[in-house]
């Protein structure tokens, strides 16, 4: 006898997925009703009227989803092969590749909203648009690559620590920014009733991995070492101006950019005072320097440079280079550095609180009044009204006499 035949199994064929399946002139000729495949999702739909039509299928967000690319008398096989590809790799990427149209009424993309904060804020950053192009790029190159096409209201902690992750531990500040720039970002989403949390807030904090990074200050030296410091760059063969900005930045506690930008309208010499604009202030808001009878002497010698400014160059400025222009806080450094000096310009501000905290009986809020720093306690805040100018003063004269030898 012979054995029956046993029924074949059914098992889905083994093959590559169809890359570029078809051709332009498949397209134009098939006649029969059915759904062709070209690869990357990519179907031409030919209805029994004969109508044809591209759809694309893809998984969003987990779910199964179809999307029409348009008619084939619109869009020809190769533009459909681009939009194909291109949804396919947003949609690979945690985006969402359908048209703004797909969205909820009304409800701006992460790359709409950002660009309307940027418009709110950028008028008043203080930088100018150093600050803005600066914010502008990195939301470009960090995360509008994922969150860009989103809806605000889609966007989840894990979209945004997917942005973070690869930039959190090599380029750490970097990282930080954008995860700021990206809570600004949702906080105006939720002030405009578009989402009622801030995807980069508390709940990311969590989530990214610990860094334990040293704080790195800037480098200063012992306050018994200043005066040293100031005789070694007097005696080099250094530029006379940037002589004079460093002994002044030292001998008025400021920062480097005050000093390497001070300009003659903010300088009153009859009552020795310098008054640094709030635009140029760290705190933003106005501050008055009393100036010691050195830093006055500095200001006279500046003046008889008489250097003037060249085209491009900052008019007015106390301190200029040979060309008229303003110091680089680099050439300031190099100077320093070439004197082996172990500090850093800014870093004379701590040599200047170390002396005051240690060698004086200066109450703290005049100390701190000196270096312009702002009141973090709101409760010492409300009461601290005054400037304490004329006590300053006489703090600034005892540093002055602490470097001239005089010792507190």
């Amino acid at each position: 006898m012979t054995a029956p035949a046993q029924s074949p199994r059914k098992t889905k064929p083994s093959r590559p997925h169809p890359h570029n399946a078809l051709s332009a002139a498949f397209c134009r000729s098939v006649a029969q009703p059915g759904r062709y495949c070209d690869g990357n999702g990519l179907y031409l739909h030919v209805e029994p009227s004969g109508a044809r039509h591209w759809v694309q299928r893809l998984v969003i967000h987990g779910k199964g989803c179809a999307l029409g690319l348009g008619s084939f008398a619109l869009v020809p096989l190769a533009e459909a092969r681009q939009r194909a590809l291109a949804n396919r790799r947003v949609a690979r990427s945690g985006g969402d590749p359908r048209p703004a149209a797909r969205r909820a009424p009304g409800i701006p993309t992460f790359d709409e909203a950002a660009a309307t904060v940027l418009a709110i804020h950028g008028a008043a950053w203080k930088s100018g648009g150093r600050n803005a192009n600066s914010w502008q790029a990195t939301l470009r190159d960090y995360a509008s690559p994922r969150l860009g096409r989103k809806a605000v209201d889609r966007v989840t902690t894990a979209d945004v620590m997917a942005v973070l992750l690869p930039i959190w531990t090599r380029k750490h500040a970097t990282a930080q920014k954008v995860r700021q720039r990206i809570g600004t970002v949702m906080k105006w989403a939720i002030a405009q009733g578009y989402r009622a949390d801030n995807p980069a807030g508390d709940a990311l904090t969590a989530a990214l991995p610990k860094r334990s990074v040293p704080v790195r200050h800037q480098r200063a030296l012992p306050h018994g070492e200043v005066s040293a410091a100031v005789a070694a760059v007097r005696a080099s063969a250094s530029w006379s101006g940037l002589k004079l900005v460093f002994e002044f930045l030292v001998l008025t506690a400021a920062r480097s950019a005050e000093a390497r930008l001070a300009a003659w309208d903010e300088i009153d010499l009859d009552a020795r005072v310098w008054t640094l604009p709030a635009a140029r202030t760290k705190a933003g808001r106005e501050h008055r320097v009393p100036m010691c009878s050195r830093a006055v002497e500095i200001v006279d010698e500046a003046r008889r440079l008489g250097v003037e400014p060249t085209g491009g160059a900052a008019p007015g400025l106390v301190f200029p280079t040979q060309r008229g222009k303003a110091i680089a806080d680099a050439r300031l450094s190099g100077v320093l550095h070439e004197l082996g000096i172990g500090a850093v310009p800014h870093g004379f501000r701590s040599s200047f609180r170390d002396w005051a905290s240690e060698r004086t009986d200066h109450p703290r809020e005049v100390i701190e009044a000196a270096l312009a720093h702002v009141v973090r306690n709101r409760t010492e805040a409300a009461y601290a009204r005054s400037d304490l100018f004329e006590r300053r003063r006489r703090l600034m004269d005892d540093w002055m006499h602490y470097l001239n030898g005089r010792r507190q």
